[in-house]
C-alpha cells in the first residue's frame, strides 16, 4: 500500500467514524489499519464525558472478548512446549474441576475449552473476587452452581467459562498469575508497551471508560462499573490496550507467530491451527470457529476477528491474511458495535474490493414454527418462544442467582436485561430474522442478530442460538 492509499484511507476512515460517532451518540472511537507494511491510527470525540478527556491515539481501552485470542495463544505456548496437551482432559491440570452435574467436567478436553464445545453453562456467572485467587474461587464456584448445556464436543456455544478454566489452567501449570503470564508472555515480547492487566495500572495513563445511552436525555451517560471482576481475567473482563498494541498482536498471527518486535511467540504450526476450522454449526448466524479466532466467511475471504464488549465499550480486532491487512477498533458506547460493522465492510469492499454476496438470498414461506415454540434455558436466563401472527416473539428475562449477579450483570449491561419482546420472521425451517431488520443488514458482523433452532427431535428443537450461545429447552 503506497502513502497515498495510507493516508485516502486514514481520511476515509476518520470521516466515516466522526459521523457515525454523531449518529449513534458514540462519545469516542478510535481504530487502526495495518495493510500491507504501513499502519495508521486514528482517534475521535471523548474518551470519558465526565472528565472532558480526548480520546486519543493512544488512549487504552478494555480489551473484552478480544483477550481471548490472547488466552488462546498462552495455551498454545504451554503446548508447544510440552506442558500442555490439547487432548488431555482438563481435570489432569486441575483435579477439583467439577460441574454440578457428576462426571461431565471429567470428559472436557483443554481442546473443548479454547474451541468454545466444552458445555460450560456459565456464560453469565460473575464471581466478584479479586486478587490471586480469583481464578481459582470461580473453577471451584463452577462445581455448586453451573450445569452442562451439551456433551463436550457435541455443540457449540460461545464460552467465557471455558477460556476463565483455560487461563486457571495455565496458572496451574506455570505458577504465575494470569495477569503476570499475559504480561510475561504476549505484552512484551509483542511490543504492547501501553498495554496493562489492572484498573490501577491504566489510571496512570489516557485510558477510555465506556457508556451507555440516556434514553431520558439521548445523551451518553458514563458506566458505574468499569471492569468486570478479577474473575473474568482470562475471557476479557480486565486486559486493557491500546490501538497500536493490538495491532502489533494481530501482525503477529499475520506473520506465522512472529511479531513485529522479531520475536517469535507462536509456531507457523500453532498459528494455523487456530485458524482452521475446529467446528461449524453450519447456520448463517454462527460462523465457523477456529481456536480462539472465529473464522467469519465474506464472499470468499475468511475474516479471523473477535469482538469485546466492556460496560458500556466495544472493542474488535480483524485479521485478514490473504489481505496482508489487521484493522482494530473501539468505540465507547455499545452503538459502537453498529459502526465496526460498517466499517469492516467499507474496509472489504472498498479498500480491498472484496465482493460481499448477500447471506440471505432468499426467505421460505409457510415455515412451520411448532418446533420452536417453549421455554429456553441457560445460567441465570430464561427465553420464552411462543408464535404470534405467525411469527416467533421472544420474551428474554434475567433470573439472577443472588444480589451480587444481578448488581455486576446489570451493571454490565447498563440496565435490566428484561426488555420488551422481540418478534422474529422466518427465513427457513431453523433460521429466524428480527423483524422489521432488511436482509442485506445481516450481510456482515450483525449476522449475529439472526436466530437459530437446531437438534430438533420428537418435533422439538432441543437448542436455540443466539449470538453464538446457545441456550437449552427447559
Amino acid at each position: 500500500m503506497t502513502n497515498n492509499a495510507l493516508h485516502t484511507a486514514a481520511t476515509r476512515l476518520q470521516d466515516q467514524i466522526a459521523a457515525g460517532c454523531e449518529a449513534n451518540a458514540i462519545p469516542g472511537f478510535a481504530a487502526g489499519l495495518y495493510h500491507a507494511g504501513e499502519q495508521v491510527v486514528v482517534a475521535h470525540g471523548l474518551a470519558n464525558v465526565t472528565t472532558g478527556a480526548p480520546m486519543l491515539q493512544d488512549t487504552g481501552f478494555l480489551l473484552g472478548s478480544v483477550t481471548k485470542v490472547l488466552t488462546t495463544t498462552l495455551v498454545l505456548q504451554q503446548v508447544e512446549r510440552g506442558v500442555l496437551d490439547l487432548d488431555a482432559p482438563v481435570v489432569r491440570y486441575l483435579p477439583d474441576f467439577a460441574l454440578t452435574e457428576p462426571g461431565v467436567a471429567d470428559k472436557i478436553l483443554l481442546r473443548h475449552l479454547i474451541g468454545h464445545t466444552n458445555g460450560i453453562d456459565a456464560d453469565l456467572y460473575f464471581p466478584a473476587d479479586k486478587g490471586r485467587d480469583a481464578l481459582k474461587t470461580y473453577v471451584h464456584g463452577l462445581a455448586r452452581t453451573s450445569g452442562a448445556l451439551f456433551e463436550p464436543g457435541e455443540q457449540l456455544s460461545y464460552s467465557n467459562g471455558g477460556m476463565i478454566v483455560a487461563g486457571r489452567v495455565l496458572e496451574v501449570v506455570t505458577g504465575l498469575s494470569f495477569p503476570e503470564l499475559l504480561a510475561r508472555d504476549i505484552y512484551r515480547p509483542v511490543g504492547m508497551t501501553d498495554s496493562s492487566t489492572s484498573a490501577e495500572e491504566a489510571i496512570l495513563r489516557s485510558t477510555a471508560i465506556g457508556h451507555f445511552l440516556d434514553v431520558e436525555t439521548m445523551s451518553a451517560r458514563p458506566t458505574g462499573m468499569f471492569t468486570l471482576p478479577d474473575t473474568w481475567g482470562p475471557a476479557g473482563g480486565t486486559p486493557i490496550g491500546t490501538v497500536a498494541d493490538l495491532l502489533a498482536f494481530g501482525r503477529t498471527h499475520l506473520a506465522g507467530g512472529v511479531a513485529p518486535t522479531g520475536a517469535r511467540i507462536l509456531s507457523a504450526e500453532s498459528t494455523a491451527l487456530m485458524q482452521q476450522v475446529s467446528f461449524d454449526l453450519d447456520t448463517p448466524n454462527s460462523p465457523p470457529m477456529g481456536l480462539g479466532w472465529v473464522l467469519y466467511p465474506f464472499g470468499e475471504t475468511t475474516v479471523l476477528a473477535m469482538s469485546g464488549a466492556s460496560p458500556g465499550g466495544v472493542s474488535i480486532l480483524c485479521v485478514l491474511p490473504e489481505h496482508d491487512l489487521v484493522f482494530v477498533a473501539f468505540g465507547n458506547n455499545p452503538a459502537a458495535l453498529l459502526l465496526q460493522d460498517q466499517l469492516l465492510q467499507w474496509l472489504l469492499t472498498e479498500h480491498l474490493g472484496v465482493a460481499i454476496p448477500r447471506l440471505i438470498t432468499e426467505v421460505e414461506q409457510d415455515v412451520d414454527l411448532t418446533p420452536y415454540a417453549g421455554t429456553y434455558r441457560s445460567d441465570q436466563l430464561r427465553i420464552e418462544v411462543s408464535i404470534v401472527d405467525g411469527q416467533l416473539e421472544e420474551r428474554t428475562v434475567y433470573e439472577p442467582a443472588d444480589a451480587s449477579q444481578e448488581h455486576i450483570f446489570t451493571q454490565f449491561a447498563g440496565g435490566a436485561i428484561s426488555g420488551p419482546p422481540q418478534r422474529y420472521v422466518p427465513i427457513r425451517p431453523g433460521l429466524f430474522a428480527p423483524a422489521d431488520y432488511p436482509l442485506e443488514s445481516f450481510d456482515g458482523y450483525l449476522r449475529l442478530l439472526l436466530v437459530s433452532f437446531h437438534d430438533v427431535r420428537d418435533g422439538q428443537a432441543r437448542f436455540r442460538n443466539g449470538g453464538g450461545r446457545l441456550t437449552r429447552r427447559a
